[in-house]
């Protein structure tokens, strides 16, 4: 999968897929291309390396020229803590198929909508969220999620059911399948899945494991 061949819709259908962005936040990024292998091994289909590493998108280059997923249309790979519109133009042009923000910078978006890229700002209240939405999102990174939990997610969509919400800060196993059943798209998980000592370990069987339960979690919340 491409983004100048596939539309943003089409970017996102497929990130929904499996309905897990795994945020990829490591200092060191030297086993990326292991961690790849074994999340897309286990379903995952939306990827998110961010910008707090300074190599982030010289890898999301290698990794997505290195694993055909991102090419058939099976998963795809975006870049997050994107804080500039200059930041959301390096990732575009390293690659990213979608871009993710902590915040809601609106110059940002801008760049994204006007490149065909989808761009997932963050945002936590109503106010905030919808804003993000007027101004061409393709969904919202609720975030931090912990700071109200899944009922918020029910109570955002009931007045606002065309949005397109996804959780992050705070999502467990234990919390996936109510995020979902409240209305998450998909969720956002970071360091619950990405273990950084069973990276540093080279435990891919253990982080495959763990990536498949909350894709089985998703799962639950969508019945």
């Amino acid at each position: 999968m491409d983004t100048t061949t596939f539309s943003k819709e089409e970017v996102m259908r497929v990130a929904g897929l499996g309905g897990v962005v795994v945020v990829i936040r490591l200092d060191d990024l030297s086993k990326a291309s292991d961690l790849t292998g074994a999340l897309l091994a286990a379903g995952i289909t939306s990827l998110e390396f961010t910008m707090t590493n300074p190599k982030a998108l010289q890898v999301l280059t290698e990794v997505k020229a290195a694993f055909s997923e991102f090419k058939d249309g099976k998963a795809v790979i975006g870049a997050g803590t994107v804080l500039t519109p200059d930041d959301a133009r390096a990732a575009i042009a390293a690659g990213a198929q979608f871009v993710v923000t902590p915040v809601s910078n609106f110059e940002t978006i801008k760049v994204c909508t006007e490149a065909g890229v989808p761009i997932v700002p963050g945002a936590l209240t109503p106010t905030e969220i919808l804003n993000a939405w007027n101004a061409g999102a393709s969904a919202i990174k609720v975030f931090p999620a912990r700071a109200f939990g899944p009922a918020y997610f029910k109570d955002l969509r009931e007045p606002l059911p065309f949005l397109k919400l996804i959780p992050t800060g705070g999502v467990s196993l234990d919390n996936t399948a109510e995020f979902v059943k409240n209305g998450a798209v998909a969720v956002g998980v970071g360091g619950n899945l990405v273990d950084k000592k069973l990276v540093a370990a080279g435990d891919w069987d253990a982080i495959r494991q763990k990536a498949a339960a909350y894709i089985e979690q998703v799962k639950k919340g969508r019945v």
